[in-house]
């Protein structure tokens, strides 16, 4: 049974890096997740102190992934339009990879701006809007993606300590 907590484990963790970048799914909570089930297995002594030190970690960096664009964008005189065109450009750089990795800078950027647009927004208003769209989306994402990088650590190396208990059959 640890072999099976330790391998969705880890895959959790990894989604999790992955979530970091896509919308839809809540990258940090996803890799704590994968922490959890890795201090469940009856090999790693269970240390409640970081799931429950983690597990805050994850969620209040959630909370801040919606915070922090919604501030980039207010300050610079954006819309909730030019937040929903960052998110919308993200799904096309992710649906629609033509420009590999660069569209998931380029796109949302574009996102924004074609949302500000929308919204009535003279040229250099959306510009600058959509350029303080981007930024905090960029902000968000790389924080989301700096905790479940850290948590994809925490794992492989608690794993690795414990490895002889957690493969008891390599020994």
């Amino acid at each position: 049974m640890d072999i099976v907590l330790l391998i969705i484990g880890l895959f959790c963790c990894l989604l999790g890096i992955f979530g970091s970048f896509l919308p839809v799914l809540p990258g940090p909570p996803v890799s704590w997740l994968g922490l959890l089930l890795l201090i469940l297995t009856s090999a790693v002594p269970n240390d409640w102190w970081l799931v429950v030190i983690t597990g805050i970690v994850a969620f209040v960096v959630v909370a801040l992934d919606y915070w922090i664009p919604a501030v980039g964008t207010r300050k610079f005189g954006g819309s909730r339009a030019g937040m929903i065109g960052t998110t919308a450009g993200l799904l096309v750089a992710i649906v629609f990879p033509v420009l590999g990795i660069a569209g998931i800078v380029i796109w949302p950027f574009v996102g924004a701006i074609i949302g500000e647009l929308i919204n009535k927004t003279g040229h250099k208003q959306a510009l600058r809007a959509a350029f303080g769209s981007f930024v905090g989306f960029l902000t968000g994402t790389f924080l989301k993606f700096v905790v479940s990088m850290v948590y994809l650590g925490i794992f492989v190396f608690r794993a690795w300590d414990y490895r002889a208990e957690l493969f008891p059959f390599l020994n």
